[in-house]
C-alpha cells in the first residue's frame, strides 16, 4: 500500500495550486493522508475526487466550511498499522513523550502545524511523520511532502521528497 503524505497546503494563500510534482503522485497513492490547513475547500473537493482513499483533518487555519467535513483527529487500519492524523502535536521538545501518552493506540501519526518535515520514533514504538508543506516552506530551505509504504503490518520506504523552487 502506497501513501502520499502532505500537510499544510495553505491554498489559494501560499500558492495558487499544489506542485505538479504532487499531482503527479496523487495515481500513485493507494491512500493520500493531509495533516490539516487547507485553507480552501477546493483543495479538498480536489484530493477528495482524484485520491482513491483521502484521510485528512482540519487545522487551526481551516474555517467552519471544512470544520464541517473534516475531522480533529482521524484514524485509520492502513495495512494491519494503526494511523493516526492530527494537525497540531505542540512544542517540538517532549513530542515524543507526548504524543505517545496522547495516541497510545496507534502505530503512527501524521502531523502538521509546523511546516517542518518531522521522522521520529518515540521510545513506545509510535512513529511520528510531519511531512512539512508542498506550498510553503517557511524557514526550510524546501517545500516538501513524504510517500510512504506500507506492507505486512511494516511501514517502509518513507522519504521526503524535495520540490524545486515556484517560480
Amino acid at each position: 500500500m502506497r501513501l502520499l503524505l502532505m500537510s499544510d497546503t495553505h491554498l489559494p494563500r501560499r500558492a495558487k495550486e499544489l506542485p505538479a510534482q504532487l499531482m503527479a503522485e496523487l495515481p500513485l497513492a493507494d491512500v493520500v493522508i493531509h495533516a490539516g490547513d487547507w485553507v480552501d475547500t477546493a483543495t479538498l473537493d480536489l484530493l477528495e475526487n482524484r485520491s482513491r482513499r483521502l484521510l485528512g483533518v482540519y487545522g487551526n487555519n481551516d474555517g467552519p466550511a471544512l470544520r464541517a467535513r473534516l475531522p480533529e483527529v482521524a484514524r485509520a487500519d492502513l495495512g494491519g498499522l494503526r494511523f493516526g492524523v492530527v494537525h497540531e502535536t505542540g512544542a517540538a521538545q517532549g513530542r515524543e513523550q507526548r504524543c505517545a501518552a496522547r495516541f497510545p493506540d496507534l502505530d503512527v501519526l501524521v502531523f502538521g502545524h509546523s511546516h517542518i518535515p518531522w521522522d521520529t520514533t518515540a521510545p513506545t514504538g509510535l512513529r511520528l511523520l510531519n511531512p512539512g508543506s508542498p506550498t510553503d516552506r517557511r524557514r526550510q530551505p524546501h517545500c516538501t511532502y513524504m510517500t510512504a509504504t506500507v506492507a505486512e503490518g511494516e511501514l517502509t520506504d518513507v522519504q521526503l521528497h524535495r520540490l524545486p523552487p515556484r517560480e
